[in-house]
């Protein structure tokens, strides 16, 4: 039997979050810009949804991330959305960009990426 594998990704989801250890940053939503790619080793046999990892289901789960709170960190925001994903044992791996682009005007964005892999059993 062949080795299938399954991208799944959401790209440039822009939010507003409450985020950031600056005095600029406190109590005042700021935009940010989140990417997610995982990986699973699976494909769906038929056309039905419940077959594969569902992307409106992982954007509604970063919004509610987002929206649970203040976050000092971008790589917290990040390992929480990467735990989340990881909550789906379908995903082998996810890869997560928390972006700022409005921290610095001299550039177009900054921020961190990680990538997460499933433990082997």
């Amino acid at each position: 039997m062949s080795r299938k594998t399954t991208r799944v990704f959401i790209r440039d989801l822009e939010l507003l979050a409450r985020i950031g250890v600056h005095g600029r940053e406190q109590g005042m939503p700021q935009p940010i810009r989140i990417n997610v790619e995982l990986r699973t080793d699976t494909a769906p046999t038929e056309d039905r949804l419940h077959e594969t990892v569902d992307y409106e289901s992982v954007a509604n789960a970063i919004r509610a991330i987002v929206s649970s709170g203040h976050i000092n960190l971008a790589e917290t925001l990040a390992e929480r959305i990467a735990a989340s994903c990881l909550e789906d044992k379908r995903v082998v791996s996810v890869r997560v960009r928390v972006e700022k682009p409005h921290a610095f005007e001299e550039c177009a964005s900054v921020g961190i990426e990680i990538e997460r892999l499933r433990p082997l059993n």
